[in-house]
């Protein structure tokens, strides 16, 4: 797996992608996916920088909605409880998730400095921390990983500007 992003990534079609997925989740849930829970996961979707609820208020306002605070989160947890979305708890901020449906852990490499997170899938990762916590008789409820860095560019870019000097 590879920590890249391309500048001329088509975010539509991520976008595209996770509302249809989010549809035919509801309906297969009995769910209703609202408009205010669409705009949401729009808006998430729109780059791959998580979001907190606060930076969704102004959108949410500008679209007609109620912008009071209580109105993104309840849309925010209806979005996460199907696994639409992730909480990326040291940036208290909310990401997409490209896998919904599927069990998995949630491990993420942040960039500190551009703020680009990739959810990280490793049946490795998460074999070692089933056996080590199996190993403890510690019973796994939910992995919630988050690991701070460089992504590639912005260390090339750390680099190049170090050698320059």
């Amino acid at each position: 797996m590879t920590f890249t992003f391309q500048s001329n990534h088509d975010h539509n079609h991520c976008i595209n992608s996770a509302l249809e997925t989010a549809e035919s989740l509801c309906v297969s849930e009995g769910q209703r996916f609202t408009k205010i829970r669409r705009l949401v996961l729009e808006m998430i979707w729109q780059s791959h920088r998580p979001l907190g609820a606060y930076e969704l208020l102004p959108a949410i306002k500008e679209a007609g909605f109620n912008s009071a605070p209580p109105t993104v989160y309840r849309a925010l947890e209806f979005l996460q409880e199907l696994g639409l979305v992730h909480r990326i708890s040291s940036l208290n901020a909310f990401i997409g998730c490209p896998h919904p449906g599927h069990q998995c852990s949630s491990c993420f490499l942040i960039c500190d400095q551009c703020q680009l997170v990739v959810e990280l899938e490793s049946p490795k990762l998460a074999n070692t921390i089933e056996g080590i916590t199996a190993d403890m008789g510690f019973q796994v409820e939910r992995e919630h990983l988050e690991i701070v860095g460089k992504c590639p560019n912005c260390a090339s870019a750390a680099s190049a500007k170090e050698c320059d000097e």
